[in-house]
């Protein structure tokens, strides 16, 4: 790789505080950017000009990459070519003047409130059923994303205060409320897991071999619970959409869900407010005597 490339992912990593996943995708992306300027026997990144980009976005797309993955190849080379700019490793800005293809605004799923009551009335039986009890009551009670939920350590969770200290996107941190369901199943796992624990490891979810749970792990623990209870698979992200949309269905209060969620802007909150008006728009549908068929 590209020392150009590799010092900056290290300036995003340490002075951006982008996460893990976040700097993998931006590696693989600027990857594949580094084998098309080799192919093309450029010998400088400012040597590239707009049409070029434009010729690489275009072979990705005939391929068969989505237009999903092409806005974000082209975020990618955003981001590289501001720092090239800031660091005067370029002088030019190829990518300036290229937009991203449309997408579709797709709305997350959430689940109906009897869905959710119906996968979180299964009744554990063994250690891991425990486990992934725990898991399911904690993502709905708290809107936690996947990647949150696997980092949480012991000290995070005060089940006493029914408080979660969360590190979310950007490392940012943030304190979310714990309901008394999830404390409860929460305290039925932890009997459990003192059973399990290996060594000195602090996670609260727990593998069969006492360390930290992997997120595979987790969705195939929430895909087990969901067809033991006659449910198509339930996954974690549908929990915290499911937890959006109802806090916001009852309270109306958009900053306060956005704060839970820890969405840095409202705007990646107002997705919910779609939701909502569906929810309100299938109530007008059953019950407006001219919308009646």
């Amino acid at each position: 790789m590209h020392k150009d490339i590799q010092e900056f992912l290290d300036y995003i990593k340490s002075a951006r505080n982008y996460s893990d996943h976040t700097v993998k995708s931006y590696q693989n992306d600027l990857i594949k950017f580094e084998v098309f300027k080799k192919d093309k026997s450029f010998s400088a990144w400012s040597e590239i000009k707009q049409a070029d980009i434009r010729d690489f976005i275009g072979s990705h797309r005939r391929n068969g990459l989505s237009p999903r993955s092409i806005a974000r190849l082209l975020s990618s080379l955003r981001s590289f070519y501001k720092y090239l700019n800031l660091e005067g490793l370029s002088k030019v800005n190829p990518i300036l003047g290229i937009s991203a293809p449309r997408l579709s605004s797709l709305l997350p799923k959430a689940l109906d409130t009897d869905m959710v009551n119906r996968l979180l009335q299964f009744q554990p039986k063994t250690w891991g059923e425990f486990r992934d009890k725990a898991i399911a009551e904690l993502l709905y009670s708290s809107g936690l994303r996947l990647s949150e939920l696997c980092m949480l350590d012991i000290d995070d969770l005060s089940v006493e205060s029914q408080i979660c200290r969360v590190l979310g996107k950007g490392r940012k941190e943030r304190e979310v409320p714990v309901g008394s369901k999830a404390v409860e199943a929460l305290k039925e796992w932890y009997a459990h897991r003192e059973a399990r624990i290996e060594g000195s490891e602090k996670a609260i979810f727990i593998n069969n071999q006492g360390s930290r749970l992997s997120q595979r792990s987790i969705q195939n623990g929430l895909k087990k619970m969901s067809a033991k209870m006659g449910l198509p698979y339930i996954h974690p992200h549908m929990l915290r959409h499911s937890f959006a949309s109802h806090i916001l269905e009852s309270s109306g209060d958009l900053r306060a869900v956005q704060e839970l969620l820890g969405h840095a802007n409202l705007s990646s909150t107002q997705i919910y407010t779609k939701l909502d008006f569906q929810h309100l728009a299938k109530v007008y549908d059953k019950s407006h005597p001219h919308a009646k068929k």
